[in-house]
């Protein structure tokens, strides 16, 4: 399986796990410009900005770690198009799934408010 179907595959479980948690999926690999949001979810007033995360369970670090400082940066100023564009008027909230797979099972983790807006 090449990067971009095992990333896709991540996305499945992690779309599924939430819509099995209430929540509404918006938009999925929504784009503005160079940056994206893996999917973006609507639970109660709460939209969901989710990034997910994909890994084997061989690999060494956590799936989470990789959503460092800059990412989030472009997380938020992609969440910040998104609410404008939609003109959408409710709390915005910063989540990351992880999904590690071995062979055909995948395990979800849900980090709910996984990061803040912050100045640069």
């Amino acid at each position: 399986m090449n990067t971009i179907d095992f990333g896709k595959r991540g996305e499945e479980a992690a779309k599924a796990y939430l819509l099995a948690h209430g929540f509404a999926i918006r938009d999925a690999n929504w784009r503005w410009g160079h940056k994206e949001l893996d999917i973006v979810a609507q639970k109660g007033k709460t939209l969901h900005i989710v990034e997910v995360k994909t890994r084997r369970a061989s690999f060494l670090v956590e799936p989470q770690a990789s959503v460092d400082r800059r990412k989030q940066q472009h997380t938020v100023a992609a969440a910040n198009a998104y609410v404008q564009r939609f003109g959408i008027d409710c709390d915005v909230q910063f989540d990351i799934i992880t999904v590690v797979t071995s062979g055909d099972k995948s395990e979800v983790e849900y980090l709910p408010d996984a990061f803040y807006p912050t100045a640069r």
